[in-house]
């Protein structure tokens, strides 16, 4: 066997393993401000609107031969009379050629307070997950040959767990707090730390912690905390941390009406280089004076990691989101104050 098939199988493996062994690290979205529910609970019904609906999914290092899948979609409803919104959120993970899969539905509600230049949101979750292995997909020693690799058809002889699926409670909580120009957001994943193993033994999911901040730079004159329609600058920081494991995103967006253009650098682990990622987003339809908005996005990462870019092609993301009035909506124009939908 040639020593770069060698050398691609191992790295395979490796993933594989990564991805099992870091099974309680939930996925990350580059277009962060795309799926603003699965960012931040708080974050439920701050739009302009009463109904929005949003999609991105993740396609990781595609140019390896390994499942690594990620999608969220949510829906939610801008509900000022109950105190603030109410949304759904469905997740799907894929990961692995065991093809570790997890599925969670959840209920958001968020409440605000504040008035024209000062919001505070706070925003509960919860929801069930199911998690779900392929047993009989893994690769054992077993099956593998020193000189020719993996052995077609051959059958180990490790005995497998009995139980593939599971299924456990999940919740969450955040606050989100917008003052003229700046927006800081943090939330808590996971905070009952469910058990999501397979075996008898346990094996409790960390607790997520997430960071948002966000700060308005205007580009114009007369742009400014108050007046959202000329050109913007603004750099973002998301940090999350799970466990012993930690991602902090830096970089910024130009936003000028329906177009906004994002560049931004991630770490992982313990601070080491992890991604470059653009973005491109476009606003079609009738954008924030009509409240109805067609949101079409596109992003990439570019692999700084020691795995580099060559092996894996990078990461690509696409997202949709819609949201619109109710037809003779009470809610109309009804908020022209400060809201946290501006910073994205």
């Amino acid at each position: 066997m040639k020593r770069k098939h060698i050398n691609k199988i191992l790295m395979m493996a490796c993933l594989g393993l990564f991805s099992y062994e870091s099974r309680a690290q939930d996925h990350i979205y580059s277009q962060f401000f795309n799926s603003p529910i699965y960012l931040n609970p708080a974050l439920t019904g701050q739009f302009e609107g009463d109904l929005r609906m949003n999609l991105i999914y993740r396609n990781q290092y595609s140019g390896m031969a390994q499942n690594l899948n990620y999608l969220s979609a949510s829906a939610d409803l801008n509900i000022p009379d109950f105190g603030g919104g109410v949304g759904l959120l469905f997740n799907r993970s894929s990961e692995g050629t065991a093809y570790l899969v997890k599925n969670n539905i959840a209920a958001t509600y968020s409440y605000s307070v504040g008035g024209d230049d000062f919001i505070a949101s706070f925003g509960i979750q919860a929801g069930v997950t199911n998690r779900s292995v392929t047993w009989n997909k893994l690769v054992f020693a077993d099956q593998i040959d020193m000189r020719l690799g993996y052995i077609p058809g051959s059958i180990s002889a490790a005995e497998l767990p009995d139980v593939s699926n599971k299924f456990f409670f999940d919740a969450a909580a955040g606050t989100n707090i917008v003052f003229k120009s700046m927006m800081l957001g943090a939330s808590f994943y996971h905070i009952n730390q469910p058990n999501e193993s397979f075996s008898g033994a346990e094996a409790k999911l960390p607790i997520r912690m997430s960071v948002n901040a966000s700060y308005m730079i205007p580009l114009a004159y007369n742009a400014g905390y108050s007046n959202y329609d000329g050109a913007f600058l603004i750099p973002s920081v998301i940090y999350n941390r799970q466990s012993r494991m930690s991602t902090a995103t830096f970089g910024a967006q130009i936003k000028y009406r329906n177009l906004n253009t994002g560049l931004w650098y991630r770490t992982a682990g313990q601070g080491g280089p992890d991604a470059v990622v653009l973005s491109f987003i476009i606003d079609l339809l009738g954008g924030s004076r009509s409240g109805e908005k067609l949101r079409l996005g596109i992003s990439h990462d570019a692999t700084t990691s020691k795995i580099n870019y060559t092996n894996t092609s990078g990461t690509t993301e696409a997202s949709v989101g819609y949201q619109k009035y109710f037809r003779n909506s009470g809610n109309y124009q009804k908020f022209k104050g400060l809201q946290s939908y501006y910073f994205y």
